[in-house]
């Protein structure tokens, strides 16, 4: 977890981590504090279609995560609140632990759109400075991943109960007489030496330096169609490039990395959204786009690689937006405002 390891398992356990991607998604390193504001429209096309705002949608500030996942949900909300609501949104990049929540209290920001903390956020909202708004339809996800085409030639393989069966396939030079088992880089919150050891595994545990290590890993495995077992997560935008299949363990029975048992899988983790209680009161139209957002895991890998190939994250956004009418105006409804 970027402090999302679990994809970051701060997401599931509270369990702070370090730069993830998972995340994926894709993952990044969280920059220091910094606010700028968010570009001019740029979509002439969406304005002229939208219905006038019945109501002042006001200023608010937008936290940003340096991920391209959160980039992806970020931007898609602030192109609909900018130009069919007629809001003023400032972007501040911020860091994804407790200084958002300091900065949401003391008014700079007011909406976090994929939060991974696990409910770190509790001590802001007793205090009555931040609310939950719902989930963002995100799911986190940590597990041990292979190329899709090995599930394709041998669906069996998904079952961990199988993957000594299958542990030949895996050996190479780093793992000896053993399968190769690619660990989460430093930081991010893994089990695996849990789950070889407690599930009798003929595997070996080599540790990946990076995210951008995993998905060479796997990038290699798919175009040469060898075997490889790794560490991954999603929401990832790399995944809408490589196709990859989770290893199913015993459902998860742990929210603490640190007491797992390591029989069971990681859990997942539902995203969610929060705003101040400054916007959630004010009955600006963007306190209803904020609560009404949702969308999926392959909705926010779309957009993340739209931006990591080169898009400006304002035109993948809208790229998005002009291709998914429909649910941009389930999340206007109660708006009074709507793209056609």
């Amino acid at each position: 977890m970027r402090t999302r390891g679990l994809k970051h398992l701060t997401a599931l356990s509270g369990i702070a981590v370090a730069a993830l991607a998972i995340a994926a998604c894709g993952g990044g390193v969280n920059e220091a504090a910094q606010s700028s504001a968010a570009p001019a429209a740029t979509a002439a096309a969406t304005a002229s279609a939208a219905a006038p705002a019945p109501a002042d949608c006001g200023d608010w500030g937008m936290a940003m995560h340096a991920w391209v996942g959160y980039t992806a949900s970020a931007q898609v909300v602030t192109e609909v609140a900018k130009n069919v609501l007629g809001c003023n949104i400032t972007q501040t990049t911020l860091d994804e632990a407790g200084t958002t929540y300091d900065a949401m209290e003391a008014g700079s920001v007011d909406v976090i759109i994929e939060d991974w903390g696990g409910g770190r956020w509790q001590e802001w909202v007793d205090r009555g400075a931040i609310q939950e708004a719902g989930l963002n339809g995100n799911v986190g996800l940590i597990g041990m991943y292979v190329p899709q085409w090995m599930c394709d030639e041998n669906p069996d393989i998904a079952d961990s109960a199988n993957l000594n069966k299958y542990a030949d396939l895996f050996k190479n030079a780093e793992s000896g007489d053993k399968g190769a088992w690619y660990e989460g880089p430093p930081g991010y919150t893994t089990i695996g030496e849990k789950m070889v050891s407690a599930n009798n595994l003929n595997f070996k545990i080599i540790n990946t330096g990076s995210e951008a290590a995993l998905i060479d890993l796997f990038t290699k495995a798919d175009k040469d169609k060898t075997a490889a077992l790794g560490y991954f997560y999603e929401p990832q935008n790399f995944l809408a490039k490589v196709q990859l299949c989770r290893i199913n363990f015993p459902a998860n029975d742990w929210t603490d990395a640190a007491k797992a048992s390591g029989l069971t899988d990681y859990p997942e983790t539902p995203l969610v959204k929060l705003a101040t209680t400054k916007l959630v009161e004010s009955g600006s139209p963007f306190a209803t786009l904020v609560q009404n957002f949702s969308w999926t895991n392959a909705d926010q890998n779309q957009v993340a690689l739209d931006i990591e190939s080169g898009m400006s994250p304002e035109e993948a956004a809208q790229k998005w937006i002009d291709a998914n009418k429909d649910t941009v105006n389930k999340w206007l409804e109660g708006t009074g405002a709507s793209v056609s």
